[in-house]
């Protein structure tokens, strides 16, 4: 990276990056997905803890000791396999979240809902209600960290500390109707042989995803070299405990074919408060929840504004994006045009069913985009030393793209479906290769 990159604040220690990584890792959408999958799931999760989460944990340890400066794994990339290589990974990685950050807010916003009761799951159906209270979290979100990580590292610090919070009530409350009134599912580790069984496994995967995103931080962290590997290893252990634990605890109050995979954890709170008659039980898990989803959209929002401005510095984008604000010191027009992105996505999902269904596709490919990087950081890994480690991870980035790849059994045309999700993933990827030889065009 160039020396006279521009200087930013280092304002996170070890206890910012762990809260950090169990707010950007740790998601409680995946556990009503996993628990609605059925006990089974528990073996996929210690299997993606063992094949992916710590040898992630090992690469990222092992490259931000090698590489701590600001960039993350698109610096990594880059020394391992060179220019183009490393801005196509950082390109994917970014467009990806910003498919993703709608998602999310649209999803937490119907998990919120249930500190409404029955009439504020209905509002929550209604765009009139629904899209300015998404517009105001997304805007709130990207506000605070314009101001800097000494505001905007909180929200990612109360969001990984209510997400981790609300597995331990539900640990606690499914032990507690295990105990007196018996567990609602008959629990068994053997996944069942099925498609949509093969098909979860790319969710499982995306769902470990998440500890490289404090790397791209490096430059914001006090001593990076120490710090992210210790926060690595604290935050992927109690990631994996998470994931197992909460799915248990879900299974434990509910049978499978009952959980929502959108509102499961709120039915769990609901299921536990009339067990014990705690009607304050539902609507303080969605007050968790939404804590949680507003920690975690600023995280990936913390992280994802730095990648432009990483690539600003080195003239793949224009300089702009380099540039920081003159009082915040944080790369303000990366911010702003994230912002205005999201919006528009935002609201094209609300523009009508087609428009909709439309950009369901764009989620699909989510999951390519983001694992696609996830292959170029195993395989760094791999470069600088962690072979068994870059294997393993690499194996399984691979093999949960090959899978999204794959049709649904219940899409009408398989050959339309690839042509969306496969070409409209070529499509980004040729996007990124027109701004990459255009830029080296300018720098001649």
């Amino acid at each position: 990276m160039p020396e006279s990159r521009p200087a930013l604040r280092r304002e996170l220690r070890l206890s910012h990056l762990v809260f950090f990584n169990i707010s950007s890792v740790a998601g409680v959408r995946w556990l009503a997905s996993a628990a609605h999958a059925g006990p089974g799931s528990l073996a996929l999760w210690l299997l993606a803890a063992l094949a992916f989460l710590l040898p992630s944990a090992l690469v990222v340890a092992s490259l931000s000791r090698r590489f701590p400066e600001e960039g993350g794994f698109y610096v990594w990339t880059k020394r391992a396999f060179g220019d183009w290589h490393g801005f196509i990974c950082a390109w994917l990685y970014f467009i990806s979240n910003i498919l993703f950050l709608p998602t999310l807010l649209l999803s937490g916003v119907t998990m919120a809902s249930y500190m409404l009761g029955p009439r504020g799951i209905r509002y929550s159906e209604d765009p009139a209600f629904a899209i300015p209270v998404t517009l105001a979290v997304l805007w709130f979100a990207f506000l605070v960290n314009l101001v800097g990580l000494r505001v905007g590292k909180w929200p990612s610090i109360l969001g990984g500390g209510s997400t981790y919070l609300i597995v331990v009530l539900l640990g606690v409350f499914g032990l507690l109707v295990t105990w007196r009134f018996g567990s609602a599912t008959r629990f068994h580790l053997i996944p069942q042989a099925s498609w949509s069984s093969l098909n979860f496994w790319s969710q499982i995967a995306l769902a470990m995803t998440g500890l490289e995103l404090t790397t791209v931080l490096g430059g914001e962290i006090q001593d990076p070299a120490k710090t992210i590997p210790r926060a690595a290893w604290i935050s992927g252990f109690s990631c994996a405990a998470f994931y197992i634990g909460g799915t248990a605890a879900l299974l434990a109050l509910l049978p499978p074919d009952r959980i929502s995979v959108l509102t499961g954890l709120a039915q769990a709170g609901d299921t536990a408060g009339a067990r014990f008659g705690a009607n304050w039980l539902s609507p303080g898990f969605a007050l968790l929840i939404t804590v949680g989803f507003i920690g975690q959209l600023s995280t990936y929002i913390a992280a994802n504004t730095r990648l432009p401005f990483a690539l600003g510095v080195d003239r793949y984008l224009p300089p702009a994006f380099a540039k920081l604000h003159p009082r915040w010191r944080t790369p303000h027009i990366s911010i702003f045009s994230q912002a205005g992105l999201a919006t528009l996505l935002l609201l094209l999902t609300q523009l009508g069913e087609s428009l909709r269904a439309g950009y369901q596709i764009l989620v699909d490919m989510v999951v390519i985009a983001t694992l696609i990087p996830f292959i170029y950081i195993f395989g760094s890994g791999f470069k600088f030393g962690q072979r068994w480690a870059g294997i393993a991870g690499g194996l399984i980035a691979a093999a949960g793209v090959l899978l999204s790849m794959s049709p649904p059994p219940e899409v009408s045309s398989v050959w339309l479906f690839e042509l969306k999700v496969v070409g409209g993933t070529i499509l980004l990827a040729l996007a990124g290769r027109a701004t990459f030889l255009r830029s080296k065009a300018v720098r001649g």
